[in-house]
């Protein structure tokens, strides 16, 4: 790999954006997103029926460093420059250690209906994150829609288990925000380069930490290895951590940050979906009328 040659510093966005991508495409890329990380907590799931928490998440940072650095290797990606250091370290602690650890221990002691709220409150924490880091100044319209749509799916979801609190909420709300603060910093950077160098840099920066972390968790924690564990853990590793997350950034690049975090209010619906398929869990008839109710918010939101 080669440093950034200090002779291209005169239009640095020049040099390292990417081709603009259009607005149905970019919604495309980051609909897509939403898909992967809809299977992200019914796959945690999976995975923990093989491995410890702190295993689990520890090696699917492994895998999908060893993943994106081996892309960055063979396309003999240019090191970051050192003005984005500090953005990629909030993406890696964000989305590759913190979110990933936080909802992996919720999970322990909390179904994939309730670690959902989590979820519901993600497209508007980030695009207040948006607003704070960015300057992005969405109409009171788009406001208005997405504060009822993240408000139609805490309703459901908290319906869908009991309405009761529990140690596993801290868990979730602090993933929310750390995940949030990962989300806007790496939409920011991938109008700056690619969306796939993005993450794919953040696991790299990871794995001094992720890979001892492995070697230590693998040593303490049982391993059972069954179809759904591996499954889980490849899924997590390399749908959710990397391929989910290339495709979510390069929509965020292209439509804006607030504009595709809405996208995230069908996500809990569609975790439900997973969880009642994958995992056999139960959700009652609300579900059609909660989706209605996104899907109208979502409508609002992509035309403000």
């Amino acid at each position: 790999m080669r440093t950034q040659s200090s002779a291209t510093t005169a239009s640095p966005i020049a040099v390292t954006a990417p081709r603009e991508e259009s607005g149905g495409l970019g919604t495309l890329q980051a609909a897509l997103g939403v898909v992967a990380f809809s299977l992200t907590f019914p796959s945690t799931a999976w995975g923990l029926e093989s491995f410890g928490p702190w295993s689990l998440v520890a090696v699917r940072g492994v895998l999908a460093a060893v993943v994106a650095g081996g892309c960055l290797l063979a396309l003999r990606v240019r090191l970051p420059a050192r003005r984005h250091l500090a953005g990629l370290a909030v993406v890696a602690a964000g989305v590759v250690l913190g979110f990933p650890m936080l909802t992996t221990l919720a999970l322990e002691t909390s179904t994939t209906a309730h670690a959902a709220v989590v979820v519901g409150l993600l497209p508007l924490t980030t695009a207040v994150f948006s607003a704070l880091r960015t300057g992005a100044r969405p109409s009171r319209r788009f406001w208005l829609a997405a504060v009822a749509g993240a408000a139609a799916v805490i309703a459901f979801t908290l319906a869908q288990s009991g309405g009761t609190l529990t140690v596993a909420d801290g868990f979730l709300f602090a993933a929310l925000l750390v995940c949030a603060a990962g989300y806007t910093e790496g939409g920011r950077l991938a109008r700056v380069m690619p969306g796939w160098q993005v993450i794919g840099w953040a696991l790299v920066l990871c794995l001094p930490l992720s890979l001892p972390a492995a070697a230590l968790a693998l040593a303490y924690e049982p391993v059972h290895l069954t179809g759904h564990g591996i499954a889980g853990l490849l899924w997590v590793a390399l749908g959710s951590q990397f391929l989910g997350l290339v495709v979510w950034y390069r929509g965020m690049a292209a439509i804006g940050i607030p504009r595709a975090s809405q996208l995230q209010l069908a996500q809990p619906l569609l975790t439900l979906v997973w969880s009642a398929l994958l995992l056999g869990e139960r959700f009652t008839a609300a579900a059609p009328l909660t989706a209605v109710a996104v899907l109208v918010c979502i409508a609002v939101t992509q035309r403000s």
